[in-house]
């Protein structure tokens, strides 16, 4: 049976909802699961009630932010694929991991799967959770050149050659770096509508933080990933627009463009431009990396 390393992250704040991931985890058929839950700022320890038995816990003691935490729970778990799991999300089907393994051996060129999500309550999902381009069916499957993070599958050799999720970035944009380093590798990013994850709709309220990290880690995408020449497109199309979809709320467009200016005066950390390979590959799979 294939071994997944189950990675789920959590801050220690949704005991209900980490408990219910976990189990939906521990409940898969057809895999063997090795589960670290690393507690960003948090003892998963120091659960009420306690982790299930063989559950491994990892403590840091500050947040080191999303993509970071991911990262440190990687070594400690075993097996040729990953899963990374939120801790508000979950499996609905015990034959999940099972399938998504049985796609990825199937179809070696894919090297991220992204799953369908959606609200356990019946809500509506919002469109944001589909990364293709054009939204559509959710149910229809396809190329993708980012994701959601909340509940991710790769196989392992490939995470470690992407280098894992974008430790600097804290939050937002990881998604798409792992994406874009996914198809430099020579792989595929895709999107699974076939597999589902289940996850609350929750209310999207934006603050100026948010803001701030998004303009950020939008130039530290491109200063990271891109060739040079193309850093100033990829930069200059997102200004636009982001101006032109808060030209009516000032406060959003200001705290961006603080972000803005700090993703050229800080060190976005190491650089890896993918090949003009990938940018080709990319292209005609329906994406340049240009917006």
């Amino acid at each position: 049976m294939p071994r997944v390393g189950v990675v789920v992250l959590t801050q220690g704040t949704r005991p209900d909802d980490l408990a219910r991931g976990i189990r939906s985890i521990l409940d898969q058929e057809g895999v063997v699961t090795d589960v670290v839950c690393v507690g960003n700022g948090w003892d998963p320890a120091s659960a009420e009630p306690p982790l299930p038995a063989g559950v491994k816990t990892l403590h840091l003691p500050e947040n080191l932010g999303i993509p970071a935490g991911r990262n440190r729970g990687v070594p400690l778990v075993s097996g040729e694929v990953l899963f990374f799991l939120d801790d508000d999300a979950f499996l609905p089907s015990v034959r999940f991991l099972r399938d998504g393994c049985r796609m990825l051996a199937e179809r070696p060129e894919l090297g991220l799967i992204q799953p369908r999500v959606v609200d356990p309550t019946g809500l509506v999902s919002p469109r944001r959770w589909i990364p293709r381009i054009r939204k559509g069916d959710p149910t229809h499957s396809g190329n993708v050149f980012s994701c959601w993070e909340g509940a991710v599958l790769m196989p392992r050799a490939v995470f470690d050659r992407t280098g894992g999720w974008a430790d600097p970035f804290f939050y937002a944009h990881e998604g798409i770096e792992l994406a874009w380093r996914v198809w430099d590798t020579g792989h595929v990013a895709w999107y699974a509508g076939d597999l589902e994850a289940a996850h609350p709709v929750i209310d999207p309220a934006r603050h100026a933080y948010y803001y701030r990290l998004n303009a950020r880690n939008r130039v530290w995408l491109a200063r990271r990933n891109l060739p040079a020449i193309l850093v100033p497109f990829y930069v200059g199309s997102w200004t636009a627009i982001q101006v032109l979809r808060w030209a009516r709320r000032p406060a959003a467009l200001s705290a961006w463009f603080a972000g803005w200016r700090a993703g050229w005066r800080e060190h976005p950390g190491e650089r890896r431009p993918m090949s003009w390979r990938t940018v080709w590959r990319m292209t005609i799979a329906g994406r340049p990396p240009l917006v």
